[in-house]
């Protein structure tokens, strides 16, 4: 474990940097480029409203309703991002841990608020698993992910169970749940006094511009990162956009989506198997992490290689625990899997 992950290191380097320049985007997991028609039409009705300052009480309602739980274990955040600040300022942990490899904003957050956090670094050598009894006793917040990004680990809510116990607070980031079939493994069916888990709507209804996420847990810990909120920070787009999202239309698309990568993501593991580059499995997000040490010319030559080929794949580097040769790969349909691995193909016998 170390006291505090590679000072060198930018938490703040996200798969948007990659992009640009008429590249394949396989380097930002949002599954859509634009929201569905119906979702954009209640969008954009809700401009009809902007002259009014925003309300979050339905949206809340929704959400509630959809996960069976109670108004006041709800907190609608201006995405996923912004709930990893406001636990960071609302929270006064004396002992953070975070596991890595896994989306960097929780660890940048709680740094900002002046809190710098432990790492537990999971390996390769265990397939990026969770073993609970490696978790430090004395860590009173915990802050992992679930479906992990990058590595596409889903680990067993009986494993993330494991963390509780009286005095520490555990913080599951769910961002990418929705696209798990069923949303298997998720702690909101959890008993969840001492728990907050974080989800957002922006990976699968292409609302990364809008901003729109929440969180569901101890309604005592929910209460202090409402109390961190800035009046308003959810604005009345995406709070429309949230009630959405909660109804039986969404939930039977978001269904057919998490069904359609299943698909997709063995499609693309078979054509990165086949090239000898297995990915992390069993990889269950809509991403898969390679380690491409095996073929690489030199340090991160892959990707760079990749990228004058024309495909935007996420650097590995930025993510603590991670080196230079791993990288993240989009699930997209298999056409673009294909193409990908064409170019890979060349890559490695060039």
């Amino acid at each position: 474990m170390g006291s505090s992950g590679d000072p060198v290191i930018d938490l703040h380097h996200h798969g948007d940097r990659e992009t640009g320049g008429g590249l394949v985007d396989l380097a930002v997991n949002v599954r859509l480029p634009a929201p569905p028609e119906w979702l954009a039409a209640v969008i954009g009705e809700s401009i009809t409203t902007l002259g009014s300052y925003p309300r979050i009480d339905e949206a809340r309602t929704a959400i509630a309703v959809r996960h069976g739980v109670r108004e006041e274990q709800v907190l609608p955040t201006a995405g996923g991002a912004e709930a990893f600040t406001l636990l960071a300022r609302g929270l006064s942990p004396r002992h953070a841990l975070v596991v890595h490899p896994q989306f960097t904003e929780p660890d940048a957050a709680l740094r900002a608020a002046g809190v710098v956090p432990d790492h537990l670094v999971l390996t390769a050598r265990s397939d990026f698993t969770l073993d609970p009894a490696a978790v430090d006793d004395g860590a009173d917040l915990i802050i992992v992910g679930n479906p992990t990004n990058p590595t596409s680990v889903l680990h067993p809510v009986e494993t993330l169970a494991q963390l509780r116990r009286p005095g520490r607070i555990v913080v599951v980031d769910e961002a990418f749940l929705d696209a798990v079939p069923g949303e298997v493994d998720t702690m909101i069916n959890r008993e969840l006094s001492g728990v907050l888990v974080l989800r957002s709507l922006t990976k699968t209804w292409g609302l990364a511009g809008l901003r729109a996420g929440y969180v569901v847990g101890d309604p005592a810990l929910v209460r202090l990162l409402a109390a961190q909120q800035p009046p308003w920070s959810v604005s009345s787009p995406a709070a429309a956009a949230m009630v959405a999202c909660m109804g039986q239309q969404a939930q039977s698309e978001s269904t057919a989506a998490a069904l359609a990568y299943e698909t997709k993501r063995a499609h693309l593991i078979t054509r990165l198997v086949a090239l000898g580059l297995p990915p992390v499995t069993p990889a269950r997000a809509p991403f898969v992490l390679v380690d491409t040490s095996a073929v690489a010319r030199h340090p991160g030559s892959v990707r760079e290689e990749l990228r004058t080929a024309g495909f935007a794949v996420r650097r590995g580097d930025t993510f603590p625990g991670l080196g230079p040769d791993w990288i993240r790969i989009a699930v997209r349909d298999t056409s673009v899997s294909d193409a990908l691995a064409d170019a890979l193909a060349d890559v490695i016998n060039r």
